[in-house]
């Protein structure tokens, strides 16, 4: 039986955005007899709007209990969202939304990076934090696209604030 619920609880989607595209992973802590302690870079595309892509860096537990799915990751996650292209919205948004949500550990802690608008300044705003069922961190970072043209033939820019909820 408690296989069957770790089972859903481990095959459920993300809340937001699709699984991240790794990019890259290097060593940080050497381990002799099991796999090595990691920063893993992921680039991952906004599904709510169109031109936005962000990347994170988090840490990832090697050792046995890292490899085996078990161990708790920690909340230090970097993160920098860029425009990487005509910034089209596809749906109108909420501040705070989840863009993107991962676990972190087994049972407990989840990543999730969410959105915001700055209409005064037609800027979204990105932030990544990690929680706890109990207990969340307050570590976190934040990133800024402006919403500017995309060549010369990207004369709409859209507002953001036309799009929030």
């Amino acid at each position: 039986m408690l296989l069957m619920v770790l089972g859903l609880g481990l095959a459920r989607p993300a809340a937001a955005a699709d699984e991240p595209d790794l990019i890259f992973r290097r060593s940080t802590v050497f381990k002799l007899m099991s796999p090595n302690d990691k920063l893993a870079t992921y680039g991952v595309d906004d599904p709510e709007v169109e031109g936005v892509a962000c990347h994170f860096t988090v840490p990832e537990k090697g050792g046995f209990k890292g490899w085996l799915g078990l161990a708790e990751e920690v909340s230090d996650i970097s993160l920098a969202c860029r425009q990487i292209g005509p910034i089209r919205f596809k749906n109108k948004l909420g501040q705070g939304d989840d863009m993107f949500s991962k676990r972190r550990s087994l049972f407990f802690k989840k990543m999730q990076i969410v959105r915001g608008c700055d209409a005064k300044r037609n800027v979204l705003v990105y932030m990544v934090y990690s929680d706890r069922l109990i207990e969340g961190s307050p570590k976190n970072s934040t990133s800024s696209v402006p919403i500017m043209p995309w060549g010369p033939t990207d004369a709409a820019i859209q507002k953001c604030g036309e799009f929030i909820q």
